[in-house]
């Protein structure tokens, strides 16, 4: 009895091992791979499945999530300058070629770092600093482009490719900067240049308009001053008889240089000399003036004196 008893103990549990061993569950966006006797048997998708007990085996449990795979890569541009260049490559098996993806790469992530590096490598060295930095999406472009090509036939999609910087060294950086903050300087003193002239013109151009005035302002005061002067000598002779216009514009001058004396005298600051200071000069300069122009008009007036012709005949005018 109890030989028995162990029997069907041992029948027991061996059944149970192989229910349990027959039954397995795949979660979502995972792909469980078969193997019998180590041949490949078939995939296994998300859910409750079945599988021959001893004989069958799970060979590998497959992600089907999208994944990242992040590298950093050295290169040099065409203008010589090494940089670093971080690439981001989101990837994901592909469902219907789990196979492929597990039969036929042994290390994915380093074979796409590989393909990636192949790709950079191929590229950016064309390329100067400046189009590297210009061009971050054409090589991402680049390298998914050629990644599609290659990691399909392994069962791999890729979702996107990223370049997320272009690194160079910390002195190109300085060095960068340095250009950019000269060139912007000399925008900016260009600029500065500009406005100071542009300032300077319209300076001048109110000079040119303020002195025309001030000279319209002149003329009209001097033409205001001459029609005063006429009126006052008029009226002097009228009120004087035998009153001559010199006479007139010899008082007139003097009460002006009088004049003169009294705004110097309340000015504390002034330095304006007069000559002569008496007023006796003023009359001595008065008739030196008026000789000065009279022997001017008897000049004119008199005809120049004759020479003798070269033919003797006569005299004709001096030239």
């Amino acid at each position: 009895m109890p030989v028995v008893l162990v029997f069907l103990g041992v029948v027991l549990v061996l059944a149970l091992f192989l229910v349990f061993d027959s039954i397995f569950t795949v979660a979502t966006a995972q792909a469980v791979v078969l193997q019998r006797f180590g041949k490949f048997l078939r995939v296994a998708n998300a859910g409750l499945n079945f599988k021959l007990p001893i004989f069958d085996t799970i060979a590998a449990r497959i992600n089907l999530r999208v994944q990242q795979l992040d590298m950093e890569i050295e290169t040099k541009t065409k203008d010589n300058v090494f940089v670093r260049i971080p690439v981001s490559i989101q990837y994901h098996v592909m469902s219907d070629k789990v196979y492929e993806a597990f039969y036929k790469l042994n290390d994915p992530s380093q074979q796409i770092q590989s393909f990636v590096f192949n790709v950079i490598l191929g590229h950016v060295p064309k390329m100067n600093l400046d189009e590297a930095f210009l061009q971050q999406a054409d090589i991402a472009m680049a390298v998914k482009s050629e990644l599609d090509a290659i990691m399909a036939d392994f069962g791999y999609n890729i979702t996107k490719a990223l370049v997320t910087d272009i690194k160079p060294d910390d002195k190109v950086k300085a060095a960068m900067n340095d250009i950019n903050a000269a060139q912007r300087e000399q925008v900016a003193a260009n600029a500065r240049g500009e406005a100071e002239k542009i300032l300077k013109v319209k300076q001048a151009e109110a000079d040119a308009q303020s002195k025309a005035l001030q000279g319209q302002g002149i003329a009209n005061q001097r033409k205001a001053i001459i029609s005063g002067l006429q009126e006052s000598v008029e009226l002097f002779q009228k009120s004087v008889p035998g009153a001559t216009p010199n006479d007139v514009l010899t008082l007139v001058m003097m009460t002006q240089y009088l004049d003169t004396l009294k705004e110097i005298g309340a000015n504390s600051r002034t330095n304006t000399i007069m000559t002569p200071h008496s007023p006796g000069g003023l009359s001595e300069f008065f008739n030196e003036l008026r000789n000065a122009v009279l022997l001017g008009m008897e000049a004119v007036q008199t005809p120049p004196p004759l020479a003798p012709r070269a033919d003797g005949s006569g005299a004709g005018p001096q030239v």
